[in-house]
């Protein structure tokens, strides 16, 4: 089924938000929701991200959104119910740029939000100067 104008903007707001996080860096999805403008809508930025085209020919692909680079507001890789080893494998790309993702007790993986995390009040490509602010870890977190 195709997506209606205001359902293609969202997606294309989100993937492209996405492509600003820094390689070595997480954000969540509440964080992407805010910095595109709808901050009550974490949970579409997951579902945009579960309907990620593998299309290499697509615009927005596996390959070209740092899709790995999104986490929960808790600093953990939220399980998919559509793929189970989803999660494993965003920790392994996290690992692979240099994140370390420990599991907790309960067998959850996690991320240093304080450490990678990477909270921006705006997009880079947004920043009149060029300047990012509140970048650091934990400044601005939703």
């Amino acid at each position: 089924m195709p997506r209606s104008d205001e359902a293609e903007a969202f997606y294309h707001a989100v993937y492209s938000a996405i492509q600003e996080i820094p390689r070595g860096k997480v954000t969540t999805y509440g964080h992407i929701a805010a910095l595109i403008g709808t901050p009550d809508r974490p949970r579409q930025v997951g579902i945009c991200l579960k309907h990620l085209p593998n299309d290499p020919d697509a615009e927005f692909n596996g390959e070209t959104v740092p899709w790995q680079r999104v986490i929960n507001s808790k600093g953990g890789i939220s399980p998919r119910s559509n793929h189970p080893a989803g999660a494993q494998t965003q920790a392994n790309a996290l690992r692979e740029e240099g994140i370390p993702v420990e599991a907790n007790e309960m067998g959850e993986l996690r991320v240093d939000l304080a450490k990678y995390g990477w909270f921006p009040t705006q997009l880079p490509s947004e920043a009149g100067d060029g300047e990012e602010e509140g970048e650091n870890g934990g400044e601005g977190r939703e």
